[in-house]
């Protein structure tokens, strides 16, 4: 008599260029499973340095990473908002104040002279191939 056991399928992992864009200095960071975002939901990750990232995955699949911090009120909560989009531009707005954050490149879409950080991202798959690497 033979035993099968399975082995559970690895998940595509989530990861993060905490200094920015291609050649932003640092390494890529693994932040998180893939199948661990759900669309319109935030998901906030603690970075090497300290720092908060949050991640969204929007209703076509790609994720997002701004910085978690709202310039604001200083609290760390943007991963917490609702995401919406305009003109086409996916957002986040914060649950405090209620400042939309453009996704792609960080602006608020109240104030333009107000911005977060954009992460670097991309997804490694489980057999260790890439998809395409948005920066902004």
């Amino acid at each position: 008599m033979s035993t099968v056991t399975e082995t559970p399928a690895a998940t595509a992992q989530v990861q993060l260029r905490p200094g920015g864009g291609e050649d932003g200095g640092a390494d890529w960071v693994t932040v998180c499973a893939l199948d661990g975002l759900l669309p319109g939901r935030g998901v906030a990750v603690l970075l090497p340095d300290g720092t908060q990232a949050a991640l969204f995955l929007d209703r076509e699949g790609r994720v997002h990473a701004i910085g978690n911090r709202d310039p604001f009120t200083g609290a760390a909560v943007l991963s917490r908002g609702l995401t919406g989009s305009a003109e086409g531009r996916p957002y986040v707005c914060s649950p405090l104040l209620k400042q939309r954050f453009d996704l792609a490149d960080g602006r608020c879409l109240d104030d333009e002279s107000v911005r977060v950080p954009v992460y670097a991202v991309r997804t490694v798959g489980a057999a260790g191939t890439s998809s395409a690497v948005r920066t902004s």
